[in-house]
């Protein structure tokens, strides 16, 4: 689809440009304030788990369902009933379940750093390789990025489709290149695009034929039940079970936590993996810690109690986000549907909209936002290293600020993507003479 400036003239192209940036410099002008950067929970949605607070307190016991007080040392990979809530969230069996603190980000980063310094069931240890690469799906998420880049990791990229990361490309990766030691995955309303992994794609990792016996999937199920309608929820093959079915029983390392679901920071988290990897895993926990926060898992447990409890909660979340998340693709359809200057995605669930513009433009239009009081993730995040080849992916972030605010910024929002399109396209007719 051609966009609405190609076949303009540089005539018709000027007055456009002059229309807008007279319309850009009155938004400059309100002296706005305005943050759609980060995915967070907004102040709305944080209350709905303040009475989590009051599950415990002096005159209730504090011992678990098998009778371990959670106030003491012990119970290294979690209390009985946190496994169990853990497993119901993350689809898998309890005996699967390692429960650590509040993020899984710090699950991800300790687990790269046992790799690197220790190795994987007994394999050689990363650090004594040539070089150690890492699969990264994109645009992808920018957290997960960070971890690889700061061990020094060789991130290669891998194309998202609308059905998950291009398989071939992976398998083509996995299965010749022994120094390919994982890929980063997020299954599920995946951060940014929206992506739903298909059956196949998941059925095609759990099939992977690696030439690396220490190789990992770090399936990162950060968002499994955050769906923007509960009635409808979007449900994916079990990794862990596939792989064991497939005869790759280690192959997997699952994530998730409470952060998004209580409170980010003070919530709960887990590794879900093998028997096998569970024993490699607690070998470097025995000697890390004597125990998490066994009192953050019992009030986590008494209070959310099992999956249905969860996702009673998550209609609540789910009717604070949805309106945020409607607000943004009427606008964007409002502002630029039509024009063929972007695409961007219409997610399920999740916290992001992924936006596409024109090849060139994406830091522009993040440094023009700024200039005009707007706060948008940095052009570039979304790839390793910071590096978009196109420069075209912007990540939306609705979830944080007030509806009334969203609408703002993302009426903006259009008027400077077509500002620095038309920009672009004058810049072309400069060349051509």
């Amino acid at each position: 689809m051609k966009n609405i400036y190609e076949d303009l003239s540089r005539e018709e192209l000027q007055k456009e440009h002059e229309k807008l940036e007279k319309q850009y410099r009155d938004y400059q002008a309100l002296g706005l304030k305005l943050d759609i950067s980060r995915g967070k929970p907004s102040p709305e949605q944080l209350e709905l788990s303040m009475p989590i607070l009051d599950t415990l307190h002096s005159e209730v016991d504090y011992l678990s369902e098998d009778g371990f007080d959670t106030r003491n040392y012990g119970a290294l990979t979690g209390i009985p009933e946190a496994k169990r809530l853990m497993a119901d969230v993350m689809e898998t069996r309890p005996e699967n379940v390692i429960i650590f603190c509040d993020s899984s980000l710090n699950i991800m980063f300790d687990l790269v750093t046992k790799n690197m310094t220790h190795g994987v069931m007994g394999s050689k240890p990363w650090y004594q390789l040539p070089e150690v690469k890492f699969l990264c799906p994109v645009p992808g998420y920018d957290r997960h990025f960070a971890i690889t880049e700061y061990f020094g990791i060789k991130m290669i990229n891998i194309p998202m489709l609308e059905d998950g990361p291009d398989m071939d490309l992976v398998e083509k990766y996995v299965s010749e290149d022994p120094l390919v030691k994982g890929i980063w995955c997020v299954p599920k309303y995946s951060n940014p695009t929206g992506t739903v992994y298909s059956e196949e794609t998941c059925f095609r990792f759990a099939r992977l034929k690696p030439a690396a016996e220490d190789f990992r999937i770090y399936w990162d199920n950060a968002y499994n039940v955050h769906h923007l309608d509960i009635s409808r929820p979007r449900v994916i093959p079990e990794l862990i079970e596939e792989c064991r079915i497939a005869g790759n029983p280690d192959m997997v390392y699952k994530f998730g936590s409470f952060s998004k679901i209580s409170f980010p920071g003070s919530s709960i988290a887990a590794l879900a993996t093998s028997p096998g990897n569970i024993r490699d895993v607690v070998s470097q926990m025995q000697i890390q810690t004597i125990g998490h926060n066994k009192i953050n898992q019992l009030r986590h447990a008494r209070f959310f109690v099992d999956h249905i409890g969860v996702m009673n909660h998550m209609r609540r979340h789910a009717a604070i986000l949805r309106p945020k998340f409607e607000a943004v693709q009427e606008v964007l359809n409002k502002e630029l549907g039509g024009t063929g200057l972007a695409r961007w995605t219409d997610p399920e669930g999740g916290y992001f909209v992924s936006f596409d513009t024109l090849p060139g433009c994406a830091k522009q239009v993040v440094k023009k936002m700024k200039e005009a009081g707007v706060v948008m993730t940095g052009a570039g995040a979304t790839f390793p290293y910071g590096i978009d080849p196109e420069d075209s992916n912007i990540r939306i972030a609705p979830s944080f600020a007030e509806l009334s605010e969203i609408r703002q910024a993302l009426e903006i929002f259009g008027c400077v993507v077509k500002l620095v399109s038309v920009e672009k396209e004058l810049e072309k007719t400069d060349r051509s003479k």
